[in-house]
């Protein structure tokens, strides 16, 4: 996780789309309690105070711990766990942002709403969600974290126009000689691995509001109605009607059970290892997991290939060309912008209030100014 302010611009906010897709379930109460929202909690214990201000904005403790949550669910998605100071990384961004959004222009937040909403769109068409399928699942996150949808899709506008900006303000440009040229020396960033799409059906052994498991009464009763269900869609019932029916994989369910492609690193090593040995249209034996039962159809296979400089990148609109400039273009913006943002700092009179914080935001400050050169995630992939 180097290089914090990179990565988050580009994952933090966006992080919640595909979560859409990859939470198996998520529990949505009626009305917004503390106990569903933490941050509200901690507000009605402790109040709301400002931890840092600077020309034009202040940062409240509550924006501070919303935004440390996200980057510890980012950090465990990475399978890192978070540093001591991750209150000063959230700081930090939170600081950061602001800085950079003061110098949006009325273009920059055109560009970045339509980035959004073509980053939404991408989510759908990958997923195979439609309106209403993203409108239910979003809402359920929303009422958990305590957002209205406006505010949801605000915060996504802002991280889009935060790159905008930079690669404005800094003078930012690649040539298609620098993006070839990178293709041509970096091949192995462009070997797409072998994916599969499946039709699933999943029964939960774990409640899905909590996370914990149900009984072992249960747990036996989802085990026998998995292997009905196996001997069903063995003797010729359609898949796809049992998968409507029967399976607890809310996303999966609404499209009959139907998957968007999945390479190896993309599911666990039990259903890869069902998955990539099956032939089309075969059925897997039931694939027990720590959280429910599953089994899947192969509907396809596609081979490992090398993308073209011309070929879309996955999920996406943009060729191989376009996004390997866009990696580019953002290396130049994490080499520039820590000296520009402390420039800014200075200029907008950034203070830290909060003691505590201060400290930690210091020393992100100089862990980030040490991993200035750290790789980024290849532009093929």
């Amino acid at each position: 996780m180097k290089m914090i302010f990179r990565i988050v611009l580009a994952t933090l906010i966006f992080g919640a789309l595909p979560a859409l897709a990859d939470t198996p379930s998520l529990a949505a109460s009626p009305a917004m309690d503390t106990n569903a929202n933490p941050e509200a909690a901690m507000t009605a214990l402790f109040g709301d105070p400002v931890v840092a201000r600077g020309k034009g904005f202040e940062i409240k403790r509550s924006q501070v711990d919303a935004t440390t949550l996200n980057l510890k669910g980012l950090y465990t998605a990475r399978g890192a766990a978070a540093p001591a100071n991750v209150d000063g990384q959230a700081l930090l961004l939170l600081i950061n942002q602001n800085l950079v959004l003061s110098k949006a222009t009325a273009a920059d937040k055109v560009k970045a709403k339509e980035k959004f909403q073509a980053s939404l769109q991408q989510l759908k068409t990958s997923q195979q969600l439609t309106d209403d399928q993203v409108n239910q699942l979003l809402e359920k996150q929303l009422i958990l974290r305590g957002q209205t949808r406006a505010q949801w899709e605000q915060q996504n506008i802002d991280q889009a126009a935060i790159p905008i900006v930079l690669k404005r303000e800094l003078n930012v440009s690649v040539s298609d000689a620098e993006a070839e040229e990178y293709y041509t020396n970096h091949p192995a960033d462009f070997e797409m691995a072998e994916t599969v799409q499946l039709s699933d059906i999943l029964l939960l052994t774990v409640n899905p509001n909590t996370g914990t498991p149900v009984s072992l009464e249960q747990q036996q009763a989802k085990r026998k109605k998995i292997d009905d269900l196996l001997k069903r869609a063995r003797n010729g019932e359609n898949f796809t009607n049992l998968a409507v029916q029967y399976s607890e994989d809310p996303v999966a369910k609404n499209n009959g059970g139907k998957t968007p492609p999945l390479s190896r690193d993309q599911m666990s090593p039990e259903l890869a290892a069902a998955a990539f040995s099956l032939t089309n249209n075969q059925i897997s034996d039931v694939i027990e997991m720590n959280f429910g039962y599953y089994i899947i159809k192969l509907l396809d296979k596609v081979p490992a290939k090398k993308l073209a400089l011309t070929d879309k990148t996955p999920a996406s609109d943009l060729t191989v060309l376009d996004r390997i400039k866009e990696y580019l273009a953002q290396r130049k913006i994490d080499r520039q912008a820590p000296a520009y943002l402390k420039q800014m700092a200075q200029a907008y009179n950034v203070e830290i209030l909060d003691p505590k914080l201060k400290s930690l935001e210091l020393s992100v400050e100089a862990a980030q100014a040490a991993d200035t050169n750290a790789p980024a995630v290849a532009p093929g992939k």
